[in-house]
C-alpha cells in the first residue's frame, strides 16, 4: 500500500505507541485520585501538556485537552455566542470564511438557528482570505473572528497574523482552526495575535480521539463540559491519559524534526506537482502554489471524475482522497473548490494527495506513473473529454 491521505489521518509513530502503552496497562490510575498511583497519570498529563505547549511556544496553562479539533472548534464558537447573549448582545455576529472545515461551518449554521449573525467571507482563486474583507465585515456586534490557519483540502496557508491584528485593533477575539497547520509549519503563538487555537493529535502522527484548545490567558472562557474539575474546571471528564501522553510524544517528535521535515516534504511535493503538470495534459493545481502546506497536492484532471481516479488508485493499493475525510461519500462537490471559483463539474474532477515524512521518491514516482496510466484510460472512455 502507498498511503497518500495524510491530511485525513497519519500513522502513529512507533515512539508514540510505545509512550502510550504503559498508560493502557500498568499505569492505569485515574489522575483525579489522591494516592501516589494516580499521581503517575497526573504527572504524565502535565508532561504532555508542556510538550504540546512547547511546539507553539506558549505556557502549558493555556492548553486544554479535548477529544479533537471538532470539539475545540465547537467550544470556541458556542462560547462566543452564548457569552455575548449573557452580556446582552441580542444578535451576536461571527466572521469566518467559506472554506472552513465543517466543524466551523456546521457550528455556525447551528448558531444561526439560535439568532447568531454569521458572515462567510469569500476567498480568491488560490483560496486566500483577504484581510481587508475581514476588516470591512466587522460590525458593532461582532464577537468572534475565526479563520483557519491552513486549508485541509487545498493546503493554502492563510494570513492569520494580519487578520488577528485586525481583530485585536477592533477589540474582537481571534480564533484559528490550526488542525492542518499545527506541527506542520512553524507557529510561535506567543508572538501572534491569537486568542484561541484548535488542533488534533492524529494529524501529526499521534493517536485519534485527542486534541486541544489553546486559550489566551486574557480570555475568560466558560466551561465546555460540567462535572468534575478536570482541565482546571473548564472541561470535565476523566482524561484520556494514554491519548494525551501519545499526543505529547507526537508534539515532541514534531518539534525536533520540523525544519528538516518541511524541507523534505516541500521538495517531494514540488517534484510530484511538476511531474504531474508536465506529463499529464489539462491538469490544474488547486490552492496557492507558494503559500502552501509542505505535504499538500490538490489537482483537477479535466474531463475525468475524481472519484473514478480514486477507485482506480485504490485498486492499485494507493490511498488518496477527493477532500476532507469528514465529507467522504458526499455527492456534493467540495465547498472549498467551489469557493475558489471552480464550477461543480471542475470540483468533481479533483483529487487530493498528501504525503508524510516517510513518503519516498520511489512512492511518488509510482503514484505519478499510475495517474498517467489511469487518466489516459479514463479520458479514452470519457464522453466529456476530447
Amino acid at each position: 500500500m502507498i498511503y497518500m491521505d495524510n491530511a485525513a489521518t497519519t500513522m502513529p509513530k512507533k515512539e508514540v505507541v510505545e509512550a502510550m502503552m504503559p498508560y493502557l496497562t500498568e499505569n492505569y490510575g485515574n489522575p483525579s485520585a489522591i494516592y501516589q498511583f494516580a499521581n503517575i497519570s497526573k504527572a504524565a498529563i502535565a508532561k504532555a501538556r508542556k510538550e504540546v505547549a512547547d511546539l507553539i511556544h506558549v505556557r502549558p496553562e493555556t492548553i486544554y485537552f479535548t477529544s479533537g479539533g471538532t470539539e475545540s472548534d465547537n467550544w470556541v464558537l458556542q462560547e462566543a455566542f452564548h457569552n455575548a447573549i449573557r452580556n446582552g448582545i441580542k444578535e451576536p455576529h461571527i466572521i469566518t470564511s467559506r472554506i472552513e472545515h465543517h466543524a466551523i461551518l456546521h457550528t455556525c449554521q447551528s448558531l444561526r438557528e439560535l439568532g447568531c449573525q454569521v458572515t462567510m467571507l469569500p476567498v480568491d482563486h488560490n483560496g486566500l482570505v483577504d484581510p481587508r474583507a475581514v476588516r470591512d465585515a466587522i460590525q458593532e456586534n461582532t464577537v468572534l473572528i475565526s479563520i483557519m490557519a491552513a486549508n485541509n483540502e487545498i493546503g493554502t496557508i492563510e494570513p492569520i497574523t494580519e487578520i488577528g491584528e485586525i481583530a485585536h485593533r477592533a477589540g474582537i477575539p481571534f480564533h484559528t482552526d490550526a488542525v492542518q497547520a499545527f506541527g506542520q509549519i512553524p507557529m510561535d503563538v506567543s508572538k501572534m495575535p491569537i486568542d484561541y487555537l484548535s488542533a488534533s493529535s492524529h494529524k501529526i502522527y499521534g493517536p485519534k480521539g485527542v486534541g486541544f484548545l489553546y486559550i489566551n490567558e486574557k480570555q475568560k472562557t466558560k466551561a465546555l463540559l460540567h462535572g468534575g474539575g478536570q482541565e482546571r474546571n473548564r472541561r470535565a471528564g476523566t482524561e484520556n491519559v494514554a491519548g494525551i501522553v501519545g499526543f505529547g510524544k507526537a508534539c515532541e517528535l514534531a518539534r525536533n524534526s520540523l525544519e528538516d521535515r518541511m524541507q523534505r516534504e516541500s521538495n517531494l511535493r514540488d517534484y510530484m506537482i511538476n511531474r504531474l503538470l508536465k506529463e499529464i495534459s489539462d491538469v490544474h493545481l488547486n490552492g496557492d502554489p507558494i503559500k502552501r502546506l509542505p505535504n499538500n497536492i490538490n489537482l483537477s484532471f479535466h474531463g475525468i471524475e475524481g472519484e473514478s481516479i480514486l477507485i482506480m488508485l485504490d485498486m492499485r493499493g494507493i490511498c488518496a482522497s477527493s477532500g476532507s475525510a469528514c465529507t467522504a461519500g458526499s455527492i456534493d462537490p467540495s465547498h472549498v473548490l467551489i469557493a475558489t471559483g471552480l464550477s461543480p463539474e471542475e470540483a468533481r474532477e479533483s483529487i487530493r494527495l498528501t504525503i508524510s515524512d516517510t513518503t519516498t521518491k520511489d512512492e511518488v514516482d509510482q503514484v505519478v506513473d499510475a495517474l498517467i496510466e489511469i487518466t489516459g484510460r479514463l479520458r479514452e472512455m470519457s464522453p466529456l473529454y476530447s
